[in-house]
């Protein structure tokens, strides 16, 4: 049985790793003109996606080296987020 309180950070957690998917696949979809900044909706998703995806990111491209034009960053982040998911949920069951 998981403590309720682990249960929502997993959940927490798991929500923001669909939004750094949904970040990565939003700038995708604007760099091959899909969608179009202009558009109101598609730049206020884009603006709430960047302002909540931004900050953990930034440290992780400063380290990172660049390829080219290839960002690795989300992907690191979200390896990360998963390996805390897992840490959480093992020492959460060891208890």
């Amino acid at each position: 049985m998981l403590n309720p309180f682990v249960s929502i950070i997993l959940t927490v957690i798991q929500i923001y790793i669909w939004l750094l998917i949904g970040a990565a696949v939003m700038s995708w979809l604007v760099a091959f003109n899909v969608i179009n900044t202009r558009n109101q909706l598609v730049y206020t998703l884009m603006d709430f996606l960047y302002r909540i995806t931004e900050p953990p990111l930034r440290p992780i491209r400063r380290i990172v080296p660049h390829l080219g034009g290839i960002d690795i960053s989300p992907v690191i982040l979200i390896l990360l987020l998963v390996f805390l998911q897992r840490a959480l949920m093992y020492y959460s069951f060891m208890l």
